[in-house]
Formats: C-alpha cells, sequence, structure tokens
C-alpha cells in the first residue's frame, strides 16, 4: 500500500472486517479518500459497524480531521493512517472511539509508532470497547425517559456575551420545561444564518459529530427555522430538528389542561404547520386547478392542507364563542362595579405563587416555565367593604410566536378589560431588566401598555444579602416582595387597596385623592 501510495501520489486504503476479510478497496486523490456508502449506523449503544480502516497518507502525514470525522459517523471500529518513507512503510498511527466524557470528545488516538512495534490485539480491543459503550453511563444523566439534545445558537455577537448566555439559560429551562436535557451546546458567530443550513458547513459538520458523541435524539436551534432549512439540516444530522417555537408549542401542548387551553394550543399547532406542509415535488400539486390542474382527485398534500385549513376554522368559531361568553361575564363584574386586576409578567416569574398567597386559591404552581396556561380568577377581599377580582394570566416570554399570541387572543382579552395591571419581575434573575421590556413590547402589542400599572420586584429573598433591595424598589418605583412570604406582601396589599379604591370613585364619579400613573 505504501509503494503504490507513493508511486500514484494518491491515498489508498482497505476496509476489513473482523475476520480479516477486505471488504473493499478505496483509492482517493492525494488528500483524501471518498469511502464507499455505507449508511449513518445507528444500530445501537455499544455497537460498531465491524469494519476497520486501514489507509496511507501520501505525505506521511498524521491523523486528520476527515479521519476523524470518517471514524465517528461511520462508527468504524478503528481507523489506522500508515506514514511512508520513500514507498515504505514506516510508522502507524490508530485510533478509535471512547464513552463519551465530559468533553464530549469520544475519540482517543494512540501516537504514530514503529509498523514493527505496534502490536494490538484487535478483536480483545473492540471486544472491550464495546463493552465500555454498552455498559457505561452517559456523563449528562438525562433522567428516566428524557430526550437528549443539543442546542444550537447562531448568534452576531460574542459567545460569551450576556445576551447570548442569557438566551441560552432559557432555552435550557425551555428544554427542561418541555422534558428534555441539553447534553451540548454549539454557538456559531455569524453575520447572518446561512440560507441553506443556519450555520457553516464546518460548524455543521461539528453539530453531526456532537449527535454521535453525546448520543443525541433531537437538533433544538435557538431561532424560527423555514421548512427547508429544518429539512437540510436533519438530512445531514438524521435527527429530528426543532426550532424555539416548536419547543414553546410542544410545552403549551403538555400544559394546557382547559378546554379553552387546548383549543388554543391546538389552534396555535395547525397555524405553524400549515405553511410548512410542503409536498417533495410541487409540479404535480393540483392546487392550482384549470388546465393541467383537474385530475381525479386530491394529492394528500393537499387533503393535509385542506384539513388543516377547515380545523382551523372550526377552532377559530369554537374560540370565538368562549371569548363572548367571557365578555359577558366581565360586563356583569364591569355593572357591579367592581375592581378587576390583572397579574401579568415574564413566564416563571413567581405569578401563581402570588395569586396562590394573596387569595388562598391553588392555582398550579411550579418551578417550570408556562406552568400557567389559562386564565384564573378569583376574588380578594382586601377590607371589610372592598372586594375585587383578581386574575392569574399566561406567562409572556421574549420574542413570543405571533401565532401563539393570535391563539391566545381570547384568553388575553382579559388584560383588556382590567383596570390595573400587577407586572410580576423575578428580581433574582439576570438580565430581568430584559425581561421587563421584553413584557412591556407584549403588553404594547395588545394595547394596554397604558392601562395603570403596579411593579413588583419578586423572589426577593434569593438576592444577595449585600444588595439594597429598598434602594432598588425606590428607583424602579417598585413594591418587593416574596411571593411564598405572606408577610412580605402587606405593603402590596395596601397599594391595591388604594388605587382599586380610587378606581371605583372614578367609575362612580367622586374625585378620587390618587391619581392612577404608569
Amino acid at each position: 500500500m505504501a509503494e503504490l501510495s507513493s508511486e500514484t501520489r494518491r491515498q489508498v486504503g482497505v476496509l476489513i472486517d473482523r475476520r480479516g476479510r477486505i471488504q473493499h478497496v478505496v483509492v482517493g486523490d492525494s488528500e483524501r479518500l471518498v469511502l464507499p456508502d455505507l449508511g449513518r449506523h445507528r444500530a445501537g449503544r455499544g455497537r460498531f459497524r465491524g469494519l476497520r480502516l486501514v489507509h496511507t497518507h501520501v505525505g506521511g502525514e498524521p491523523l486528520s480531521r476527515d479521519d476523524i470525522t470518517d471514524l465517528t459517523l461511520l462508527q468504524l471500529d478503528l481507523i489506522a493512517v500508515i506514514q511512508a518513507v520513500d514507498g515504505v512503510a514506516a510508522s502507524l498511527e490508530y485510533a478509535h472511539l471512547e464513552p463519551p466524557s465530559s468533553t464530549g470528545v469520544g475519540v482517543a488516538i494512540e501516537p504514530a509508532a514503529a509498523i514493527e512495534r505496534v502490536q494490538v490485539d484487535f478483536l480483545s480491543l473492540i471486544g472491550e470497547l464495546e463493552a465500555r459503550f454498552a455498559g457505561g453511563r452517559s456523563v449528562v444523566d438525562s433522567g428516566e425517559g428524557a430526550l437528549r439534545a443539543i442546542a444550537v445558537h447562531v448568534t452576531d455577537q460574542s459567545p460569551s456575551s450576556s445576551q447570548v448566555q442569557t438566551s441560552l439559560a432559557e432555552l435550557n429551562e425551555l428544554a427542561r420545561t418541555a422534558g428534555v436535557v441539553i447534553v451540548e451546546t454549539i454557538v456559531q458567530r455569524r453575520t447572518a444564518p446561512d440560507p441553506r443550513f443556519v450555520v457553516g458547513r464546518g460548524k455543521l459538520q461539528e453539530l453531526v459529530l456532537a449527535t454521535m458523541h453525546r448520543d443525541a435524539d433531537l437538533v433544538i436551534f435557538d431561532l424560527d427555522l423555514s421548512a427547508a432549512q429544518a429539512r437540510s439540516i436533519a438530512d445531514s444530522v438524521e435527527l429530528k430538528v426543532i426550532d424555539r417555537t416548536q419547543l414553546i408549542l410542544d410545552i403549551f401542548a403538555q400544559r394546557a389542561t382547559t378546554a379553552a387551553g387546548k383549543l388554543q394550543v391546538e389552534l396555535a399547532q395547525l397555524r405553524y404547520a400549515l405553511p410548512r406542509l410542503v409536498g417533495k415535488n410541487l409540479s404535480m400539486s393540483r392546487l392550482a386547478g384549470g388546465i393541467g390542474g383537474r385530475g381525479p382527485g386530491e394529492t394528500k398534500l393537499e387533503v393535509d392542507r385542506r384539513r388543516a385549513k377547515d380545523r382551523i376554522h372550526q377552532l377559530q368559531t369554537r374560540i370565538t364563542t368562549l371569548s363572548k361568553q367571557r365578555q359577558n361575564r366581565r360586563r356583569r363584574r364591569t355593572d357591579n362595579r367592581v375592581a378587576v386586576v390583572a397579574i401579568v409578567g415574564y413566564t416563571n416569574a413567581g405569578k401563581s405563587t402570588l395569586m396562590n398567597t394573596l387569595t388562598g386559591a391553588d392555582v398550579l404552581a411550579e418551578d417550570k416555565l408556562f406552568a400557567t396556561l389559562d386564565t384564573t380568577t378569583r376574588q380578594l377581599h382586601l377590607a371589610p367593604d372592598l372586594e375585587i377580582v383578581i386574575t392569574d394570566t399566561v406567562g409572556f416570554i421574549r420574542d413570543l410566536p405571533e401565532d401563539l399570541v393570535a391563539a391566545f387572543k381570547a384568553t388575553l382579552e382579559e388584560l383588556e378589560d382590567a383596570d390595573l395591571l400587577v407586572h410580576v419581575v423575578d428580581i433574582s434573575t439576570a438580565g430581568w431588566e430584559a425581561r421587563v421590556d421584553a413584557v412591556e413590547r407584549i403588553l404594547g402589542d395588545l394595547d394596554v401598555r397604558d392601562t395603570p400599572t403596579i411593579l413588583v420586584f419578586n423572589k426577593i429573598d434569593a438576592l444577595s444579602e449585600e444588595l439594597n433591595i429598598d434602594a432598588m424598589c425606590r428607583r424602579a418605583g417598585a413594591i418587593g416582595t416574596s411571593a411564598l412570604d405572606k408577610s412580605t406582601l402587606t405593603t402590596l396589599r395596601a397599594a391595591l387597596a388604594e388605587r382599586c379604591r380610587a378606581l371605583i370613585d372614578a367609575a362612580s364619579g367622586h374625585v378620587p385623592q390618587w391619581q392612577p400613573e404608569r
């Protein structure tokens, strides 16, 4: 092999099975081999291909990145390179896969040695490796039944910037809420996403390797993908590929409990999926009708589209009916001159916990994103002569998908009729200022930005004692609380009573002592 490689100035390789039989002879060019199509190997944990590759490098170079990629993607038993000098095989370097470590490398490279000194009991080596792969546990415990995912973030900023880290932390929380464990994160800095793969070709190859090393079940992109991008990436990694919106939709689908919530989630999913119902051959579509478009029936794609559109129409009709019922209930409250207060804020800010502590309700409150998807309304007695209605609403999130905002419009109509908003902020979370801005933007989109608002800094018990919480609240015009501690809610209750009395007096024609401010 060394002699032939030297004469032809081409790499020469052989693929050998475990009985020592040569299955393929491969001749490449001066820089690389093009291996036969062996297919992507995912036979199971602890199983290798059953083939090892021994090949030459024309200039006597060590194992290359392409060699390591072939080893990983093809799940080869072993890959070895013969380093030749003047057409004579002088030394040999080889590598094999290792069970994933905390670094995620999963490849062991044995340094080059003179060929006569290389003594490897190959069958014993491969048997030991497969046993380690089969019996070893992953460094990242994904929990019982949890899916393992690779997260991908593309940004035009430094990967170490606070904005990138905040975004990735939120993606991790979304994944955790959905029952997914992110086992590795890949970040690429680009001025603009690649139109086909989002990431560059080199980073795409790194992603493919990471899915193999980490035994991943899916890939999550921290941005919205087009249908074409999702298909192109999925074809490369041979795994399910989802984007941030799909992850949020999945969480909503898991956590919706009421009939209204389930209807709204289904509507959002259909609106998201409809533009992505794309056939493999658009020239076969009969949607255009007319000449060349007539035929005995519809294609499956057209049936799917028509059914999706019909279902969307049905859901919109039912949600409109529910919306009218809510309007009637709100009208009765208005006629009775009861002040309506809505709790709003970023997801997992502690809104439901605050609602429970204030009213004694039993609204589901968990340390997960979107624990509450359906509005819950309770009465709250602030004084012997003052009773208000307080509503817990779905949490917001940055870049909330338009389909979700549209689907939950009926639920969020509660905000339009609210006399007062309580904006709850998790002050213990890094980047809380950006979360406040995100909530303000969504409130603006819902045309309720001008509703009087009480700003609440929640989870003050989680702050460092070195921070001056009172000073922070004064600067922001906020009230500090710990929703778990009823004793910290005295100031908030007093503020609610004062403002609600003023609103009721104003509605009755009396001149209030307090003028609502933003």
